[in-house]
Protein backbone atom coordinates (compact mmCIF):
# COMPACT_ATOMS: atom_id res chain seq x y z
CA UNK A 1 0.00 0.00 0.00
CA UNK A 2 2.87 2.38 0.69
CA UNK A 3 4.05 2.07 -2.92
CA UNK A 4 0.87 3.67 -4.22
CA UNK A 5 1.19 6.66 -1.91
CA UNK A 6 4.36 7.81 -3.67
CA UNK A 7 2.65 8.01 -7.07
CA UNK A 8 0.62 11.09 -6.20
CA UNK A 9 3.20 13.32 -7.90
CA UNK A 10 2.56 13.19 -11.66
CA UNK A 11 4.97 15.87 -12.88
CA UNK A 12 7.08 13.35 -14.84
CA UNK A 13 4.22 12.24 -17.08
CA UNK A 14 3.84 13.67 -20.56
CA UNK A 15 1.25 16.18 -21.63
CA UNK A 16 -1.62 15.45 -23.96
CA UNK A 17 0.19 17.44 -26.65
CA UNK A 18 3.31 15.26 -26.45
CA UNK A 19 1.22 12.07 -26.54
CA UNK A 20 -0.68 13.27 -29.62
CA UNK A 21 2.55 14.27 -31.39
CA UNK A 22 4.10 10.90 -30.53
CA UNK A 23 1.01 9.06 -31.72
CA UNK A 24 0.91 10.92 -35.03
CA UNK A 25 4.64 10.33 -35.60
CA UNK A 26 4.17 6.64 -34.82
CA UNK A 27 1.32 6.37 -37.32
CA UNK A 28 3.33 8.16 -40.03
CA UNK A 29 6.41 6.01 -39.38
CA UNK A 30 4.21 2.92 -39.72
CA UNK A 31 2.39 4.01 -42.87
CA UNK A 32 5.51 4.99 -44.86
CA UNK A 33 7.02 1.48 -45.02
CA UNK A 34 3.58 -0.06 -45.52
CA UNK A 35 2.93 2.09 -48.59
CA UNK A 36 6.42 1.37 -49.91
CA UNK A 37 5.90 -2.38 -49.62
CA UNK A 38 2.33 -2.48 -50.89
CA UNK A 39 3.18 -0.45 -54.02
CA UNK A 40 6.56 -2.09 -54.77
CA UNK A 41 8.12 1.36 -54.97
CA UNK A 42 11.75 0.29 -54.52
CA UNK A 43 13.85 -2.81 -55.01
CA UNK A 44 14.05 -5.39 -52.22
CA UNK A 45 17.30 -4.25 -50.58
CA UNK A 46 16.35 -0.57 -50.53
CA UNK A 47 12.93 -1.42 -49.14
CA UNK A 48 14.49 -3.44 -46.31
CA UNK A 49 16.84 -0.57 -45.50
CA UNK A 50 13.93 1.89 -45.43
CA UNK A 51 11.94 -0.43 -43.16
CA UNK A 52 14.90 -0.65 -40.78
CA UNK A 53 15.36 3.12 -40.76
CA UNK A 54 11.67 3.63 -40.03
CA UNK A 55 11.87 1.03 -37.24
CA UNK A 56 14.76 2.87 -35.58
CA UNK A 57 12.93 6.19 -35.87
CA UNK A 58 9.80 4.55 -34.45
CA UNK A 59 11.88 3.30 -31.52
CA UNK A 60 13.25 6.78 -30.84
CA UNK A 61 9.75 8.27 -30.95
CA UNK A 62 8.51 5.64 -28.50
CA UNK A 63 11.39 6.33 -26.13
CA UNK A 64 10.99 10.08 -26.01
CA UNK A 65 7.23 10.54 -26.27
CA UNK A 66 5.87 7.52 -24.39
CA UNK A 67 8.62 6.09 -22.18
CA UNK A 68 9.91 9.52 -21.05
CA UNK A 69 13.59 8.58 -21.26
CA UNK A 70 14.68 12.20 -20.99
CA UNK A 71 12.62 12.83 -17.86
CA UNK A 72 12.56 11.49 -14.35
CA UNK A 73 14.35 11.50 -11.05
CA UNK A 74 16.10 8.20 -11.62
CA UNK A 75 17.90 8.26 -14.97
CA UNK A 76 19.44 4.86 -14.18
CA UNK A 77 16.07 3.22 -14.77
CA UNK A 78 15.74 5.13 -18.02
CA UNK A 79 19.08 3.77 -19.20
CA UNK A 80 18.09 0.23 -18.22
CA UNK A 81 14.86 0.67 -20.15
CA UNK A 82 16.79 1.95 -23.14
CA UNK A 83 19.19 -1.01 -23.07
CA UNK A 84 16.31 -3.49 -22.80
CA UNK A 85 14.51 -1.76 -25.65
CA UNK A 86 17.62 -1.88 -27.81
CA UNK A 87 18.05 -5.59 -27.11
CA UNK A 88 14.42 -6.23 -28.05
CA UNK A 89 14.64 -4.14 -31.22
CA UNK A 90 17.92 -5.77 -32.25
CA UNK A 91 16.40 -9.21 -31.70
CA UNK A 92 13.32 -8.39 -33.76
CA UNK A 93 15.32 -6.82 -36.58
CA UNK A 94 17.93 -9.59 -36.67
CA UNK A 95 15.21 -12.26 -36.54
CA UNK A 96 13.24 -10.59 -39.32
CA UNK A 97 16.32 -10.32 -41.52
CA UNK A 98 17.18 -13.94 -40.77
CA UNK A 99 13.70 -15.09 -41.79
CA UNK A 100 13.68 -12.94 -44.93
CA UNK A 101 17.12 -14.14 -46.05
CA UNK A 102 16.80 -17.85 -45.30
CA UNK A 103 13.13 -18.51 -46.05
CA UNK A 104 13.31 -20.47 -49.30
CA UNK A 105 9.67 -21.54 -49.55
Amino acid sequence: MSQHENHGDHHNHGSLKSYVIGFILSIVLTIIPLVMVMNNMLDKTTTVIWILVMAVLQFIVQLFFFMHVREGEKPRYNVQTLVLGLVIVFTIIAGSIWIMMFNKY
